[in-house]
């Protein structure tokens, strides 16, 4: 099944808000109702696309068939932009400025080499394509006037490169527990795949659904089990990447002392070096109990401290978050239960802790884990709560996309920083949006949660709801600006598991400095002496 092309995920899911919702956006932030329908997919108008037979040709000898080059227009709009607010605001609205010119699908590593040396002979890019869920412009790549006095100058056009058909599991090692998965595999089907060998993987981001394990590491995701089952740059061992210059295969063991580890050269840099095209991740055994519950601080300052308290002396439960008043009153922490009685019920904030295991460890150390949680002033608010989080953990996209129907906008942003700069970090970004939101006409709602917990850091998640305005992409563009600057300001990273694409990646040159990006610019030259791959995306164009 493909995804909603104008919004998120499975369109059956997809649930209007309640009247108590819309009626609260109408009296809290001046929210109105649309006055522009969404365009229907068939009404979109897409240009024919710009490529010439010989390059059609060139591509569809690399993927072994012609079907396997797709230009007809539904395929080229589904594969438009990503799922950020702005690109479902600019598709919905008829915008296919950065349509790509074909879908290529390979289905081998061979086949992935072939259609990038097609690619270089006929000047085209090429981004990789897995699940299409980046919510950072990391789909929709700079494309740099041609300068060769051709009849063809202009931007280059690019084409998709979507890895859906590289699904396998390719080889289970029950000893070492380590599994090869291919970059196309969903996150659910991969999930199911290693059950059958009695493993998991542990990765839950919100993104679960739809996202692939080859987008898992080129963007260095992190899911919402982070706490017990870590990041998904710890779980990899080994890839195998095609580049413009032929294949990397890295990774001959868990660790090593040999040189600087090329693993992590790869991980989160984007597609800009290469296409993954497998991966070696390890794995664990499927759980045999999972317990999620919700406790009550007074305070986010109470709260942090409580979280700060278990990832620094343990025991860590599994899943470990925490949303602060404003989250917690609307009800967000637990997304199914917005507009229900339930919703906001409970003053103060709520966290939720969460515990996979067999039964014995799991019983141990959420025993261990309470008795902190109790010292630091929480109450324990049961299962329920947590329950109820763990059956809408993945909502929040389709609430998302309700409010836009609704007329309302909301986006999402996220930073990490060390523990004693998270409450300045924490005040900054809030202001940033606030002040910029407001002074526009469009006051907001900010809320926030701590995603994610190290022993020296956490993660700050923002949800930011308020009205639309007259321009909506505009209206949005300066709030992100200041947010981002805030978060530098603050000593936050640009990002903690969204990634960089083309709307972090001015902040994310002055967080890696001149001499980092200059090495960085080395690699992409090396690999891609072309600047075939992303353009644009992670690292400025020379």
């Amino acid at each position: 099944m493909d995804m909603l092309w104008s919004g998120w995920g499975d369109p059956a899911k997809a649930a209007p808000l309640p009247d108590t919702v819309i009626g609260l956006l109408r009296d809290l932030l001046g929210v109105k109702p649309r006055d522009t329908a969404v365009h229907a997919l068939e009404d979109i108008a897409v240009p024919e696309t710009p490529l010439d037979s010989a390059a059609l040709g060139a591509l569809a000898d690399a993927v072994g068939d012609a079907a396997h080059v797709r230009t007809d227009a539904e395929s080229r709009i589904r594969h438009t932009r990503g799922k950020s607010t702005p690109d479902l605001l600019r598709i919905r609205a008829g915008d296919t400025e950065d349509v790509p010119a074909a879908v290529i699908l390979p289905a081998t590593h061979d086949e992935v080499l072939a259609v990038l040396r097609a690619c270089g002979q006929h000047g085209l890019a090429a981004v990789p394509f897995g699940g299409g869920t980046s919510v950072v412009g990391g789909l929709a790549p700079e494309q740099p006037e041609r300068s060769d006095g051709s009849e063809r100058s202009g931007p280059r056009a690019f084409v998709a490169l979507d890895l859906r058909r590289m699904d396998g599991l390719l080889d289970v090692d029950p000893v070492s527990r380590t599994a090869t998965l291919q970059p196309g595999l969903r996150a659910p089907q991969a999930e199911a795949l290693l059950a059958e060998h009695g493993f998991t993987l542990g990765h839950f981001p919100q993104s679960y659904e739809w996202a692939t394990i080859g987008g898992f590491a080129a963007a260095r995701s992190s899911g919402q089990a982070s706490a017990g089952y870590g990041r998904f740059d710890e779980m990899v061992l080994g890839l195998t990447v095609a580049t413009p210059r032929g294949t990397l295969d890295i990774g001959r063991a868990p660790r090593s002392a040999a040189g600087p580890d090329l693993r992590q050269l790869i991980l989160g840099s984007e597609g800009a070096f290469g296409v993954v095209t497998a991966v070696t991740v390890r794995v664990r055994p499927v759980p045999r109990t999972r317990r999620y519950e919700g406790w009550r601080f007074a305070s986010f300052e109470e709260g942090a401290a409580a979280l700060r308290r278990l990832a620094q002396d343990g025991p860590l439960p599994t899943v470990l978050r925490l949303s602060d008043e404003t989250e917690t009153l609307i009800g967000l922490a637990q997304p199914d239960a917005i507009g229900s009685a339930d919703a906001g019920q409970s003053a103060g904030c709520l966290a939720i802790a969460g515990y996979e295991g067999t039964e014995e460890e799991t019983a141990h150390r959420r025993e261990r884990a309470a008795a902190v949680l109790r010292s630091c002033g929480g109450e324990f608010l049961g299962a329920e709560p947590g329950e109820r989080w763990a059956h809408g953990r993945y909502s929040a996209p389709y609430l998302r996309d309700s409010l836009l129907d609704a007329g309302a906008f909301a986006e999402t942003l996220e930073t990490a920083t060390f523990w004693s700069r998270v409450p300045a970090l924490y005040t900054a970004v809030r202001g940033a949006l606030t002040e910029t939101l407001t002074a526009a006409g469009t006051p907001p709602l900010v809320m926030c949660h701590i995603s994610h917990v190290y022993e020296n850091g956490a993660s700050l998640y923002f949800t930011v709801v308020s009205a639309q305005g007259e321009d909506p992409v505009a209206h949005w563009a300066p709030a992100k600006h200041a947010a981002n600057e805030a978060v530098l300001a603050a000593g936050g990273t640009i990002s903690h598991h969204h990634g960089v694409g083309t709307d972090h990646r001015d902040w994310y040159v002055r967080e890696a400095g001149p001499l980092g990006i200059e090495a960085l610019q080395a690699v992409k030259r090396c690999l891609d002496p072309a600047g075939i791959l992303n353009p644009g995306i992670l690292l400025p164009t020379d």
